[in-house]
């Protein structure tokens, strides 16, 4: 797997999305919109909630293609299972919904898998979207 090392910001979304896009080559334009749909969204909130805002952390973003492509998401934040998290009722107009939720709900719909897991201190969130999808 290719390996980006970032300091979790938002400011760096999108030197993430370029990293991640660098091995989209082989990929249809509309895999490659989802891809990034879901990227951006995964690293915004490992950004946003996953470490104290004064203090920061880092995170580790991988990439493999091959029959899929395969992105995984490691920090070592709040310990978090954004996919034990309800999905939203879509039916509901915004201000019946809330807030929240429909991101990672967007994320598990667009990829072919998502997984959650936790090594010791590490959150690792895994997507792939199969190329023939």
């Amino acid at each position: 797997m290719n390996e980006l090392i970032i300091e979790a910001k938002i400011e760096n979304i999108d030197k993430v999305l370029s990293f991640v896009s660098e091995h989209l080559d082989d990929c249809s334009f509309g895999i490659q919109n989802q891809i990034e749909i879901a990227v951006d969204e995964l690293f915004s909130n490992i950004a946003r909630y996953a470490y104290n805002p004064t203090t920061g952390g880092g995170a580790a973003v991988r990439v493999a293609v091959n029959e899929a492509v395969t992105i995984e998401f490691e920090d070592s934040g709040v310990e978090y299972n954004p996919l034990l998290k309800e999905d939203p009722d879509v039916t509901l107009s915004d201000d019946e919904r809330g807030i929240g939720g429909l991101g990672i709900f967007m994320v598990k719909n667009m990829m072919d898998s998502v997984e959650y897991r936790r090594e010791g201190h590490k959150n690792i969130l895994t997507i792939k979207k199969n190329l023939g999808s």
